[in-house]
């Protein structure tokens, strides 16, 4: 797949704290376009330590690595020993992956990869705050990671529930609502029943890397090239990871 650059947007700097969890919901499923186009014969193996260094070479790693989990050929990488005690002194993980705090969607097994490999930050339905924000920077700026992924997912109960308070005017609980107030710009109102949601949880996706994108910071990397912030989606049903364009 071809990374790409996002046009700045405004960002909405009415951020507050987070967080509880939202409740379950049903799904459909999602589309066919893997985040990697490259097939698995083809797809370079991390048998060495070596980190990738470019967005597309951390793409096609997370790519090979979700190659790797749908099709029950794990390799549980960076997880010896002699891992363990490098990590002592230092990490250089290649990407950040804000994903859900689902259960179901845990990225380190997602894309098969160990210890070092990612640095993970989950919120519910992905949604940002000054905290997020920060990890997210953090991870860029001080360890130079080349990407960062967003990762929504079939069935994500955030999202239903947002679309839902949106649709019965519902007030959720204070903590809950503050996260339906922030997925509510993605609210695809064209559609209806389960395919609001599900299309809620792409727009979602795009509507939180628009913001990323916005961030002076995370900006000047991305024009350089240095960084590319990709949107996708995990379908619990397939185990599948494919880009959000």
């Amino acid at each position: 797949m071809i990374l790409n650059r996002y046009a700045h947007t405004p960002t909405d700097t009415g951020r507050r704290s987070l967080l509880r969890g939202a409740l379950g919901s049903t799904a459909a499923a999602g589309a066919s376009l893997a985040i990697g186009a490259i097939p698995a014969s083809a797809a370079p193996s991390r048998a060495t330590t070596t980190r990738p260094a470019t967005p597309d070479e951390a793409l096609r790693e997370l790519s090979d690595g979700n190659r790797r989990w749908r099709g029950l050929r794990q390799r549980h990488p960076h997880e010896s020993l002699s891992v363990r005690r490098s990590l002592v002194t230092g990490q250089h993980p290649f990407a950040v992956v804000l994903g859900c705090i689902d259960s179901r969607v845990p990225p380190e097994l997602v894309f098969d990869q160990g210890l070092g490999d990612l640095m993970t930050v989950r919120s519910a339905g992905e949604v940002l705050d000054e905290a997020v924000l920060g990890s997210i920077a953090y991870g860029v700026l001080e360890l130079a990671i080349p990407l960062v992924l967003i990762l929504g997912h079939q069935s994500c109960g955030a999202v239903t529930a947002a679309v839902r308070a949106d649709e019965t005017g519902e007030q959720l609980p204070t903590h809950i609502q503050y996260l339906a107030d922030r997925i509510r710009p993605a609210i695809d109102r064209t559609q209806h029943g389960q395919a609001r949601v599900d299309s809620t949880i792409n727009r979602n996706v795009g509507l939180v890397r628009s913001l990323l994108a916005a961030e002076p910071d995370l900006a000047g990397k991305v024009d350089s090239g240095d960084l590319a912030i990709v949107g996708a989606r995990y379908e619990l049903d397939s185990q599948r990871v494919h880009a959000i364009r």
